[in-house]
């Protein structure tokens, strides 16, 4: 497993590779849902690269970018049994050097959910994404489902930049009570980590309604608020019923569907999604 940080060491790496490249982009601090990402990259292509970076330009400036959680040797520790090949771990100023001025925007799907209450934040992810795509070349890359509105915007992105590559959508991974795996899960306390299973609860429910033949996306808005609201410690920020491609809310539902949401548990924020109708 070679690791590399500026990137004409990553091109020269790169160019060892020969065959399917499968990247795996990640902010470190990684857990099972990463890993999950390398599993199948390893299992689809012939390499897998990982990038590990804490991307600065899709943190606002009340948000957790100074204490987000950090651990390189551990990470590397986790990826060296995988049979990862190549690793880069860029600092900001390989990412972003002095009078760096280029942004990636993608324009409509950003702009609900999350991009409403965090802005700047989309533009900050397409950006390095492009970056990532350019730098390593790879056939395909994977995500996860948890970041859903992410994931929508990233395929629109790939499509519309016509980028050389699949992007991969994998499931979510959860703990044993249902709860969505996060390297943020680490800042909840004992009874915050009790309570975050509010938001598998919330879902389910709808989940179950839908399964029942409830088809009003209102309807399921409403089994989610109101279960969101048994929780004391949970601030609901967001529910979403929505199109799976467009992210526009829902009268009626038909074909995929996304259902999700944004909790705050004390300082902690959650999201978390179900794919309906896949």
């Amino acid at each position: 497993m070679k690791v590399v940080i500026g990137i004409d060491e990553l091109r020269a790496a790169r160019l060892s590779l020969d065959g399917e490249v499968g990247l795996v982009p990640t902010m470190g601090y990684l857990h099972e849902g990463h890993l999950s990402l390398i599993h199948k990259a390893r299992d689809e292509c012939r390499h897998v690269a990982v990038s590990i970076f804490v991307n600065p330009t899709q943190f606002g400036p009340n948000e957790d970018l100074a204490k987000y959680p950090r651990d390189l040797e551990r990470d590397l520790d986790l990826i060296r049994p995988l049979g990862v090949d190549l690793v880069w771990t860029p600092s900001p100023e390989v990412m972003y050097p002095s009078g760096y001025q280029t942004w990636v925007e993608v324009d409509t799907i950003t702009r609900p959910l999350e991009g409403a209450l965090r802005p700047g934040h989309f533009k900050g992810v397409t950006t390095v994404v492009t970056k990532l795509f350019n730098a390593v070349q790879p056939h395909k890359a994977y995500f996860g489902q948890k970041d859903a509105q992410q994931a929508a915007v990233l395929r629109q992105m790939t499509r519309d930049l016509n980028f050389p590559l699949e992007v991969v959508i994998c499931p979510t991974v959860r703990e044993a009570d249902g709860l969505a795996m996060s390297s943020r899960n680490k800042y909840l306390d004992g009874e915050e980590r009790k309570a975050a299973t509010i938001l598998y609860r919330a879902l389910s429910a709808a989940k179950a309604a839908y399964d029942n033949g409830e088809r009003s996306a209102e309807k399921l808005r409403k089994i989610m608020k109101d279960t969101l609201a048994t929780e004391p410690r949970a601030q609901t920020q967001y529910v979403s019923c929505a199109d799976y491609d467009t992210l526009e809310e829902l009268e009626i539902m038909k074909g995929m569907t996304l259902l999700s949401m944004a909790v705050m548990l004390g300082k902690t924020r959650l999201i978390d999604n179900f794919v309906l109708g896949a």
